[in-house]
């Protein structure tokens, strides 16, 4: 029996067994009910029963999954199936045995319901602080062998010289590992992609919460919000078979240079793909702001446009700006369009038509190369992601002090 299939036929047991222990908590309590009357509701002896079987067989499965992960035992499936739903029967026995009316049945489920939220909440903090301390660590070690002056001042990426050195090719010297062509690229089309998301986004959401008719703006908004539904990998697509050879034939008709592998073109469809992260916060943003503002501004004499510019965009100020810097950080982390439509040459350069690739592509090529996990060349993925990391960082911490700093309540 394989490990899917006893997850399969554990739940499969445990959910009918549940339903059988709500049924016969409450059932049994209301037998009682005659002889005391009743702490709280039925329902909450049902959950009760719930409590003591479902716990103690998730407990039982957990554990043993846990000394399987750390190899210090290995009990087999059925094993532990079979041990689970015995636990789950005893939990529920006992559970039976202690209802009463005067049980405090809804104080016991609270607490477990706190418990199991308090639970959930931890998981993504823990989830977080892993993250940080596996990019952490391998990051430590990359700087071990690289210096992180050379990392982040240096202009020439270059971690395979040694490589090209070792096998007798043109090029080989020793590896460099400056990022600033990378932070360059990553930021240039970063800049791109919000000079389009921005303007467009924020109009289209003045447009739909001051402007748009109720019909318009139920089917605008939902249309708007499928761009962010579309995977990147299409994208990706239009980019490089659509805008980057327009891009292309728009700077050879005004006589530029421009490559098929440019940053313009990326950094536009970004910007479209990140439409709906603006617009669609900046809209319940705006939509938020109390009614009383519009109606006072209009009872001075203000035109709607006077109202937006004087009254509502400076009153939705920390929740647009919030709104300008989550649609950056996702920006900064795009990967697919930037491979498919920049290409991957770190390129130092001012220039939108030329081609320059960005901090995640080069995690992406780092990781995915034949070179040893413990090579300089592919722990530079965990430098770099270190780097990008504080970045988004610093921005969502800037994004935190804007919305206090300019906060504006109403009553």
């Amino acid at each position: 029996m394989t490990s899917g299939q006893a997850a399969l036929l554990f739940f499969g047991g445990l959910f009918p067994l549940m339903a059988l222990a709500y049924m016969l908590g409450r059932r049994r309590v209301l037998a009682q009910e005659g002889t005391a009357p009743l702490h709280s509701r039925p329902g909450f002896y049902g959950w009760y029963a719930v409590v003591w079987l479902a716990l103690p067989a998730m407990a039982v499965a957990v554990g043993a999954t846990l000394l399987q992960l750390l190899g210090l035992a290995s009990p087999p499936a059925p094993m532990i199936l079979t041990a689970s739903l015995l636990v789950a029967a005893g939990g529920l026995a006992l559970a039976l045995r202690t209802l009463r009316p005067s049980l405090r049945a809804r104080n016991i489920v609270e607490g477990v319901a706190r418990w199991l939220l308090l639970a959930a909440s931890l998981v993504s903090i823990l989830t977080t602080l892993g993250i940080v301390l596996s990019i952490l660590f391998e990051a430590i070690r990359f700087f071990q062998a690289v210096s992180v002056w050379e990392f982040l001042t240096g202009t020439t990426w270059s971690p395979d010289s040694s490589f090209r050195g070792g096998a007798g090719r043109e090029g080989g010297g020793d590896a460099q590992f400056g990022s600033v062509p990378l932070f360059a690229g990553t930021f240039m089309i970063t800049a791109i992609a919000m000079a389009v998301a921005l303007p467009v986004g924020l109009l289209s959401a003045i447009y739909m919460s001051e402007y748009a008719p109720k019909r318009v703006r139920a089917a605008a908004k939902p249309t708007l919000e499928v761009l962010a539904g579309i995977p990147t990998v299409v994208y990706g697509f239009f980019a490089a078979i659509t805008v980057s050879p327009l891009v292309v034939q728009l700077a050879e008709s005004v006589g530029l240079d421009a490559s098929h592998s440019n940053a313009l073109a990326p950094g536009v469809v970004m910007g479209v793909m990140i439409i709906p992260f603006v617009s669609s916060l900046s809209d319940d943003v705006i939509s938020a702001i109390p009614n009383s503002l519009r109606e006072g501004s209009f009872a001075l004499g203000a035109t709607t446009s006077e109202t937006i510019k004087q009254v509502l965009l400076p009153a939705a100020l920390p929740g647009v700006i919030a709104a300008f810097i989550l649609a950056a950080s996702r920006a900064l982390g795009e990967t697919m369009i930037v491979v498919m439509a920049a290409g991957l040459r770190p390129n130092l350069t001012a220039n939108p038509l030329e081609d320059m690739t960005t901090v995640t592509v080069r995690i992406v090529d780092a990781l995915t190369g034949d070179q040893e996990f413990d090579s300089p060349q592919t722990l530079s993925a965990f430098g770099l992601g270190l780097m990008l990391f504080l970045v988004t960082l610093v921005l969502n911490m800037v994004s935190i002090y804007v919305v206090r700093r300019f906060h504006e309540k109403y009553d």
